[in-house]
């Protein structure tokens, strides 16, 4: 008897008293997850796709939108910064499509030589989890864009053989063709839209294709930062404003300034620090900036200038031209008299502007817009899911 007493002791002494691990290893199914297929279905295929259409997008979102398994509240996401709702939901397949006009919901247009570019956003803005105390989910942006060729003759039905050639009818109207385009470090070609964080600099590149036109000097006369595009909405910042003056550099924290010299006469780069605006929890920025066209023999002058300010000198500086045209600068009104009553950069955006004209009364200005410019929040963040799929 004390024999077996012994050996009973012995052996529950060999099991450390709170290990109870050996339990889970005897049984490992008992804990293990078990996915749903469904869901593996689902996460397993792209989650967002775009169409772009001849006159519409169409965007098809999998409300598995993460790949974790987790569906997403169809009312929290929109399409563009007018917030349009789904057109369409699938239950069988868990996902929602958005069909607009390629105008529709806020989207903005970019032209350049060669495309045009139609940009807009998906947005995802999860609602309060039953807890406010809690949050569960972050909010996200994608960004969505479509390009169309401009080179080429594009129609739905036939041409008429007594209709003149399209590019006869381009080559006639001679228009000059603005844009706005995000380069990369060495301005060798463009850059996307995202990724960007606080302490980046954004190279922006100003061009106006002339064709067959006379030569003409590309000014940038005014930048206005919103959170969408135009001029209109509030909060805004001032990057460039009295008709050339990068403002922007003249900050303390700033290194703003336009490139010189120039590539070309009909293109202007400049870079400007990266920000955002406080309390945007989308972290994206639209720039829109008026651009204009002056004669290359016509010297520059107090409305039609490039100047930056020098930190080291404390003084602004032009990128070509005398020093005394950006004089203005410092007092805050390079406008001549019949412009003066300008309190607010945003007054004469574009209902309050007066048009200018090249001598063959052609439109010699235009606003462009550029963006959405996307900020991530932290490496890995969720705003810098890109989409997938066409488009």
């Amino acid at each position: 008897i004390l024999a077996l007493l012994c050996w009973a002791v012995g052996e529950v002494a060999a099991y450390p008293p709170w290990d109870f691990s050996w339990g889970a290893r005897a049984e490992p199914h008992a804990w293990s997850w078990v996915e749903d297929p469904q869901s593996r279905a689902i996460s397993s295929q792209q989650p967002v796709v775009v169409q772009c259409q001849e006159a519409q997008l169409v965007v098809t979102v999998h409300r598995d939108l993460f790949g974790t398994g987790r569906l997403v509240n169809v009312a929290d996401l929109t399409l563009g910064p007018a917030a349009c709702k789904h057109s369409s939901l699938n239950p069988a397949h868990n996902t929602v499509t958005f069909t607009a006009g390629l105008h529709e919901c806020g989207s903005i247009v970019q032209i350049t030589p060669d495309s045009l570019i139609y940009r807009t956003l998906l947005n995802y803005d999860p609602s309060p989890a039953s807890n406010p105390v809690i949050i569960r989910s972050n909010p996200a942006v994608i960004p969505i864009e479509c390009h169309y060729p401009r080179r080429e003759n594009i129609s739905s039905s036939a041409i008429r053989p007594t209709w003149a050639p399209f590019s006869s009818m381009l080559s006639a109207e001679e228009r000059l063709v603005f844009s706005l385009r995000l380069m990369n470090e060495d301005w060798t070609a463009e850059r996307p839209f995202t990724g960007f964080q606080l302490g980046d600099v954004l190279n922006i590149q100003a061009e106006v294709a002339t064709e067959s036109h006379v030569p003409l000097r590309l000014f940038v006369d005014s930048c206005v930062a919103a959170l969408s595009p135009g001029t209109d909405s509030s909060p805004h910042y001032a990057i460039i404003d009295f008709n050339g003056c990068l403002v922007d550099g003249r900050s303390d924290d700033t290194s703003s300034a336009f490139i010189t010299p120039r590539p070309r006469e009909d293109m202007l780069r400049f870079r400007i620090d990266v920000f955002r605006f406080a309390g945007d929890t989308r972290n994206l920025i639209y720039i829109t900036c008026h651009l204009k066209v002056t004669p290359v023999d016509q010297a520059p002058d107090a409305l039609n200038k490039a100047c930056s300010f020098n930190k080291a000198r404390n003084t602004w500086a032009p990128v070509e031209g005398t020093r005394d045209i950006c004089s203005c600068c410092e007092m805050g009104n390079c406008e001549s008299s019949a412009f003066s009553r300008r309190l607010n950069p945003l007054d004469r955006w574009p209902s309050h502007r007066f048009r200018r004209h090249d001598a063959n009364g052609k439109e010699a200005e235009a606003d462009v817009v550029i963006g959405p410019v996307l900020l991530s929040r932290d490496a890995g963040a969720v705003g810098e899911q890109q989409e997938g799929g066409q488009g």
